[in-house]
């Protein structure tokens, strides 16, 4: 497949795969059980896979000092406390000190990279994740997490609009509201911002090996 970008140096970008998505028992913003299970044992695979290939692992993990920080968005504000709305506790989200800023231990590894600064659905914003990626060289993301809808689709544009190859992983990303939304982000990707695969497409050599750099080296 063509990407834009030779050799190709990747990094697979997890967003926002900690507890206070996936943990049930603590989580504020709560996908569903099935879908917790499903993403984490998605990006577990994939994960193992990639850290095999020396492809480095970035987890986005979202975290507040205070609920201020929060309240700064506008519609976040205005929007908190609308019955039905999934977002409805995001003024209690993830605060720092609380259990939902860990990563699920599931998807986590020692080696791993973590940018706990992330306070927008676009990764990029108030986070030192360019200076990292520039520093080691990546010119392509590997995008899995939550929400496909929200934080997914904001980093991969994000991603596009800096001069990053962006793929998204389909079966690592999911999201806590509607399956239409979910189907939607990834339309919209597909259409202007980057390439869609799968875990299985992207182990059976996808990325390409003629264009491939191991970036462990």
């Amino acid at each position: 497949m063509e990407f834009g970008v030779s050799p190709l140096r990747p990094a697979l970008l997890a967003i926002d795969l900690h507890r206070g998505h996936l943990d049930l028992s603590v989580a504020t913003m709560p996908t569903s059980a099935e879908c917790a299970a499903r993403v984490l044992a998605a990006n577990a695979r994939l994960m193992g896979w990639c850290r095999t290939a020396g492809i480095p692992v970035i987890h986005m993990l979202t975290c507040y000092n205070d609920a201020a920080e929060i309240r700064a968005n506008p519609y976040w504000s205005a929007a908190a406390e609308k019955p039905g709305n999934t977002r409805r506790n995001a003024m209690r989200h993830n605060l720092k000190g609380g259990p939902g800023v860990h990563v699920m231990p599931e998807v986590y590894d020692a080696r791993d990279f973590v940018v706990d600064t992330k306070k927008r659905y676009d990764c990029f914003i108030a986070t030192d994740l360019d200076f990292l990626l520039r520093t080691h060289g990546i010119n392509a993301l590997l995008i899995t997490g939550v929400n496909t809808n929200s934080c997914v689709l904001a980093t991969t544009i994000a991603a596009s609009v800096r001069d990053y190859a962006a793929i998204v992983v389909e079966d690592c990303v999911d999201t806590m509201d509607t399956p239409d939304l979910h189907t939607a982000a990834l339309a919209c990707i597909r259409t202007a911002f980057g390439t869609v695969l799968t875990t299985d497409a992207i182990m059976s050599g996808a990325l390409g090996k003629e264009n491939f750099h191991d970036t462990a080296a």
